[in-house]
């Protein structure tokens, strides 16, 4: 399923059910904010802990680890025991050098990370098993928002206005768009202010949104969605000279302070704002005439809000319930609900 040779996917049944098998040999992003291209040294890889490591002092590494990744959460000690059950694979309420070994080497991987930091959410594939730096996890069967891609070379032929009405054409029936548009706003609340921080989501494309066979959104993979504290490390003190310097993933985007000539730390585009950016075009062909007005509106009084100022966090809220509401009023007491 993928053509990167540092970043191999592949789909199969396990115990006679589809998933997505995937080597985390993953793309380290360098510091340029783009992942290298080159595999990591193997031997590197399964390095900690070493021999001799206490499961006092183990425990004290994932901490360690978490809080540099995720930020200073009070409820860490239970995202490290989450952690330290995970590993026990054979259940035998030890954890081996072994297992201690592929569990480090795998919370290194960003997206494996946030499959065990968001594994109680309804709306992340759910992690299925692992070995080594190997994992599972359930296969979302739509694994995009629109069912044709056309590939990056033949892009230039083929014109955008002919795959956007080919896209139309074959998405599901309105009701059930907005039966997955619901969900993935109800993903946009679960990684703002989660039991484990705030998440952001850095390349908002709809080749990562999928749904299952009920309509029910499921992201198809986390690569694109950093913590905050993540982004946030990565861009403080970062040398600019525009606002092009200061981008983590493809699109989160903060200010360049051209007086000191360092990036600011809080991201412009709050997720919410990408999201309806993606529905503009999802959900209003094929609306119902009577909501499409105050559809219209909805989106775009979205799409113009900013990440800047933490107070907006309840005219944020009040957006995507508004939306949600709209919705979710125009399916219930339908066979779509």
């Amino acid at each position: 399923m993928s053509t990167s040779s540092t970043h191999q996917v592949y789909i199969g049944l396990w115990k006679d059910r589809p998933v997505v098998i995937k080597c985390g040999i993953e793309d380290p992003v360098n510091i340029d904010g783009v992942p290298d291209t080159l595999p990591r040294p193997e031997m590197s890889l399964f390095d900690k802990p070493t021999r001799g490591t206490s499961m006092d002092e183990f425990k004290e590494m994932l901490h360690s680890f978490l809080k540099a990744n995720l930020g200073e959460q009070p409820s860490l000690s239970v995202l490290v025991d989450r952690v330290i059950t995970l590993a026990d694979v054979n259940q035998d309420g030890k954890v081996s050098l072994a297992e201690a070994k592929s569990i480090w080497a795998l919370l290194h991987i960003n997206e494996f990370l946030l499959m065990v930091a968001l594994q109680e959410k309804e709306h992340t594939p759910k992690l299925l098993g692992f070995c080594g730096d190997l994992y599972v996890t359930e296969r979302v069967i739509h694994s995009s928002l629109y069912r044709l891609e056309v590939p990056h070379y033949l892009k230039a032929v083929i014109p955008e206005a002919l795959s956007s009405s080919l896209n139309h054409w074959l998405a599901p029936s309105w009701p059930r768009r907005a039966r997955i548009t619901i969900g993935l706003l109800e993903f946009v609340e679960e990684v703002f202010h989660g039991s484990y921080g705030s998440f952001l989501i850095c390349d908002a494309s709809p080749h990562h949104v999928g749904y299952n066979a009920k309509y029910d959104c499921k992201m198809a993979n986390l690569h694109s969605v950093a913590s905050e504290a993540m982004v946030r490390a990565f861009l403080k003190g970062r040398r600019c000279e525009n606002n092009a310097d200061c981008i983590y993933g493809r699109d989160c985007t903060a200010t360049c302070d051209r007086l000191v000539k360092q990036c600011n730390t809080e991201v412009v585009q709050p997720n919410l704002a990408k999201v309806c950016m993606l529905l503009q075009d999802y959900l209003l062909f094929g609306a119902p005439s009577d909501l499409r007005g105050d559809l219209e509106k909805q989106l775009r009084t979205c799409v113009t809000l900013s990440g800047l100022a933490s107070q907006m966090e309840v005219h944020h809220s009040l957006v995507l319930n508004n939306l949600k509401t709209l919705l979710w009023k125009k399916i219930s007491n339908t066979q779509y609900s």
